[in-house]
């Protein structure tokens, strides 16, 4: 599901749910498993001080579904056996902060916002970039690739 709770950004949501979807078969998550919403930037640093005890936006988090880190997944096969009828968790996006930061890697919005939802869904899979040696980023390279985003 794909949920567009901000307004100062027009989104194309077909073409992102469709994108959405795809990333989810890759990560083997079963359909319906994972929302994608994309909130204000006030929304995202109220979540990201409320969550994180960060001050101000970002770009993207991720809540797992019901799982503490220790019981998340560690790697890309056991994201594949997770039973049909599990909800994975949610992805938060916000497109204000999405649009900065698209402008400083020198990519349109729409290929930020597909590389922030698989970021995320990744993470959702149990990955953690800052703790896990490398691991994660080379899992979404292998997918940016395989889903032609750079």
């Amino acid at each position: 599901m794909i949920l567009n709770r901000q307004r100062r950004i027009p989104l194309a949501m077909k073409p992102l749910a469709r994108f959405s979807e795809r990333v989810q078969r890759e990560l083997g998550f079963p359909e319906e498993s994972v929302s994608v919403c994309f909130v204000s930037d006030l929304a995202m640093a109220r979540m990201n001080r409320k969550f994180r005890a960060k001050q101000g936006p970002t770009d993207v988090l991720s809540f797992p579904a019901g799982r503490t880190k220790a019981r998340r997944a560690r790697s890309f096969r056991k994201a594949r056996e997770r039973s049909a009828d599990q909800y994975i968790g949610d992805v938060v996006i916000s497109p204000e902060t999405a649009r900065r930061y698209a402008r400083r890697h020198s990519r349109g919005l729409v290929s930020e916002l597909r590389v922030l939802i698989l970021h995320g869904m990744i993470h959702l899979a149990g990955y953690d970039h800052q703790h896990d040696n490398g691991e994660m980023m080379l899992l979404e390279w292998r997918l940016r690739r395989r889903l032609g985003l750079r």
